[in-house]
């Protein structure tokens, strides 16, 4: 009788840490290396306040920026433009072109904004974001993309284009110089 009343305890445990372990997998499914995890508070060019949750939906291709920057972003600006061109008109509409701030103490809404319009970026698909020092190096890390600051006005950074599925997963990165045939093509196969 013993025996069986330890052979029934012993199922009855096994099938609970079963049951538990079934009930865990699901929760970290694809949602696990997801940028919309990041709870941080960020402002576009006009100001309005968000989290990267709602940029959910769309696909995203992301570079980090400063708009005082002279030698690199520049470049990085034409290779978004770039890109932007070559994605299938019906996909660009499924796509939000994100440009984050490495300098969110000076690069305001206000200067995102500006900075937008003299570059004929301003409205769909374009998106400027800022947000506080910890959140943008937190991001940055999330991407490898590494900076410096140099001067007050002056960073060292990577040049990397993300590209990040509507799930917020990240698909590919691009350093460097980058093929924008390559990265549209990549953009043009997302879901």
């Amino acid at each position: 009788m013993k025996n069986l009343i330890l052979l029934l305890i012993s199922l009855f445990l096994l099938s609970a840490c079963k049951e538990n372990t079934e009930k865990k997998e699901p929760i970290t499914e694809k949602t696990a290396d997801s940028i919309f995890l990041l709870d941080s508070k960020w402002q576009n060019q006009d100001g309005i306040e968000l989290q990267l949750k709602d940029l959910k939906g769309k696909n995203l291709v992301v570079a980090m920026i400063f708009t005082s920057c002279q030698t690199a972003c520049p470049l990085l600006i034409a290779d978004m433009k770039k890109v932007a061109s070559k994605i299938d008109p019906k996909k660009l509409k499924e796509t939000s072109m994100v440009l984050i701030t490495i300098d969110p103490e000076n690069d305001t809404p206000e200067v995102l904004k500006k900075y937008a319009q003299e570059r004929t970026m301003y409205g769909d698909p374009w998106i400027f974001l800022r947000t506080d020092m910890e959140s943008t190096r937190e991001f940055a890390n999330v991407l490898a993309v590494k900076y410096k600051k140099i001067t007050p006005i002056i960073f060292s950074h990577s040049n990397i284009i993300s590209i990040f599925n509507k799930n917020g997963e990240m698909v590919s990165q691009e350093e460097g110089t980058v093929n924008a045939e390559a990265v549209a093509k990549t953009v043009n196969g997302l879901n």
